[in-house]
């Protein structure tokens, strides 16, 4: 049976250990209209398929080594005692560039859902818990991140209503193994 709560750093070592990964199947391909005055459209665009692993840049374990996670809030999925999804939210944090010093803001910092149990509403269930504790506590939005080449969680963002509001092919520019990826980040009222 799946069950579904709040943690706290206790169960941060569980929460690690559950797979992040993205089946990347195809991307959305920028197309510039007049250099971008006249817009711009994704194209989702079929690539030879392989696997990026999201957790290897995410560790619920270090979060305290670089943030006051006093305002955070932590939730996780079950399927009788093994973890099988979490999601973080990170709001009220100083040096915490994604909430653009906004004390209405809450940002999905992370959410994660092992393989064998994608599709089946857990994800659905975390972001739900996500944004109703956001709701609770009185913020007004969410922020998202995401990648160009994580489509199933663009098309994912979009069913909740949240608005793709910045498109940056730059944000990554810096880190060689992730130059060519595009940052969308998405805003969801609240």
């Amino acid at each position: 049976m799946m069950t579904y709560r709040e943690i706290d750093k206790r169960f941060f070592k569980a929460y690690d250990g559950i797979d992040m990964l993205v089946h990347v199947n195809s991307y959305y391909a920028l197309e510039k209209i007049n250099n971008g005055l006249a817009g711009i459209l994704l194209n989702e665009t079929p690539v030879k398929a392989y696997i990026k692993d999201l957790g290897k840049y995410d560790a619920a374990s270090k979060y305290e080594d670089s943030f006051d996670i006093t305002n955070w809030a932590f939730f996780m999925a079950f399927d009788g005692d093994q973890p099988i999804g979490a999601a973080t939210v990170a709001t009220k944090t100083e040096n915490v560039h994604m909430l653009e010093g906004r004390e209405d803001l809450s940002v999905l910092w992370d959410i994660r859902v092992t393989d064998g149990y994608k599709q089946q509403g857990v994800g659905q269930k975390l972001f739900d818990l996500a944004v109703d504790w956001s709701i609770v506590n009185g913020f007004k939005q969410m922020k998202i991140e995401c990648q160009n080449n994580n489509v199933p969680a663009c098309k994912f963002y979009h069913k909740q209503g949240a608005v793709l509001s910045k498109i940056d092919e730059y944000a990554y520019h810096n880190d060689i193994e992730v130059r060519d990826e595009v940052q969308f980040i998405w805003y969801l009222n609240l």
